[in-house]
């Protein structure tokens, strides 16, 4: 009998990158996300983008704006559009907590990641203040402390 072949590495999730260093992420959700066939097939293959990526509240829902999937390769005419909006599924609690922060608190809903949790597509969203200026430049510094404090604990460690 012959050894079974390793798969491909699969894709894990998409990440956003920027969301961490532009805002102070207070509160997290794990949201499900309508998708068309061709779209889940395309997030399988890695080609998707949240980056520049925000949920908005509109006649009672919560919508997911500029997130951009690529078409599938392999589609038809039936293909999807890469940056259409696509609705985010909370439970109604969470919805209304949501709306309410944005509205009052001046909050944003930022997604922070899209992954597989078995056979579904689920989207990480967290409500965030944006960061000032200042508060980059603050990050930054603690983010250079730390990288000095362990270069010298290096050497310290191998001993």
């Amino acid at each position: 009998m012959s050894a079974k072949k390793k798969d491909a590495p699969r894709f894990t999730e998409v990440r956003n990158a920027k969301a961490l260093r532009d805002f102070h992420v207070e509160e997290r959700f794990e949201a499900g996300l309508v998708l068309h066939g061709t779209e889940v097939k395309a997030i399988r293959a890695g080609r998707a983008q949240i980056g520049d990526a925000f949920g908005k509240f509109e006649k009672g829902e919560l919508w997911l704006f500029n997130a951009h999937i690529d078409e599938y390769a392999y589609g038809n005419i039936n293909n999807h559009a890469a940056r259409r909006t696509r609705k985010l599924l909370l439970h109604r609690h969470q919805v209304r907590k949501i709306a309410q922060a944005m509205q009052v608190g001046g909050r944003t809903l930022v997604p922070l990641r899209m992954y597989f949790k078995e056979a579904l597509v689920k989207v990480e969203v967290a409500l965030c203040l944006g960061k000032q200026t200042h508060d980059k430049r603050q990050d930054l510094r603690e983010k250079a402390a730390m990288m000095e404090v362990e270069k010298v604990m290096k050497p310290v460690r191998r001993t």
